[in-house]
């Protein structure tokens, strides 16, 4: 994310500063719990802004020798302070909506709707400076605030005309249950995503296996081993492997690589170590299987 991305988040920043403040305000005004849990997550916007701000400036920073894989992770910490935020504030409007369903209070309809009204005029706008479509997680962690943010003023209108209508108060509560599902869900899968990547876990659309199998196919390849495929950040990922050659010279040993890290770009790995062996010593496993107390490798099948 460049400096377009940081200028996006600033100006959409000031909005959200702006939305906060003014459901706050219409939100005890109007005694409304969809309101109020509209600004609630409102404030987690802000913070995941910020946050968001600090972590594009750090992240672009060149690799140097603390951090050989550069800062973009740094982004992805921001991500999942995010992500964390989200499931917090979503706990907090269950439960402030069950007591809502215990005992409803008396409802401003008309400050509750015009507040929610221009929230979603508001929620719309940071939305066209953000933008929808973006592999950053950073950026896509906001964007789903912003989303949550917006479903929630929808649901504030709604509950408020429902009420407004037929004197039914439930629907206020009803409103932040599905507001607090919508941030939940966004929650979750974002937690899920950036824990995926800070576990090292195969990133999705790879099959690990296949490569290693494409690998031993290639001509001169007799052998794949200790194979490791993991994200560096998100859309980086990195791969090593031992690869065992037919006995030849580094000059042919070295075409042999080439061509297998051409095919692992083709596959959408942006860093490979290879370790070109020519005789095959020790372990052969295509994983690294070394279990806690077991002293030695598994046994796996050669390929």
């Amino acid at each position: 994310m460049g400096m377009t991305g940081q200028k996006r988040l600033a100006l959409t920043l000031i909005v959200t500063l702006a939305i906060m403040a003014g459901e706050l305000i219409g939100g005890w005004l109007s005694n409304s719990l969809a309101l109020l849990s509209d600004a609630g997550h409102m404030v987690t916007d802000a913070l995941a802004i910020a946050l968001g701000l600090v972590a594009a400036t750090i992240s672009k920073r060149p690799s140097d020798s603390r951090a050989t894989f550069g800062y973009e992770r740094v982004g992805l910490l921001a991500a999942l302070i995010n992500g964390l935020s989200l499931l917090i504030i979503a706990v907090v409007i269950f439960y402030e909506s069950y007591h809502r369903f215990m005992a409803p209070p008396a409802v401003d309809i008309r400050v509750m709707i015009a507040i929610a009204s221009a929230g979603l005029i508001g929620n719309m706008v940071m939305a066209f400076i953000v933008g929808h479509s973006h592999d950053d997680l950073t950026l896509k962690s906001v964007w789903l605030h912003i989303l949550g943010d917006t479903l929630s003023s929808v649901g504030v209108i709604i509950s408020g005309l429902v009420i407004y209508y037929t004197r039914w108060t439930y629907a206020d509560p009803i409103a932040s249950v599905l507001i607090g599902g919508v941030i939940i869900w966004g929650g979750i899968r974002l937690v899920r995503d950036t824990m995926s990547i800070f576990l090292n876990l195969t990133p999705r659309g790879f099959d690990v296996e296949q490569i290693a199998a494409d690998i031993a196919k290639m001509h001169d390849v007799i052998d794949v081993h200790d194979v490791h495929l993991w994200p560096i950040a998100h859309n980086q990922i990195a791969f090593s492997a031992h690869i065992l050659v037919d006995d030849k010279t580094l000059k042919e040993a070295e075409g042999t690589r080439k061509n297998i890290e051409d095919m692992l770009k083709k596959a959408g790995v942006h860093h490979s170590t290879l370790q070109i062996e020519c005789s095959c010593a020790g372990d052969n496993s295509l994983f690294c299987g070394i279990k806690p107390g077991s002293g030695g490798h598994d046994e796996h099948h050669r390929r």
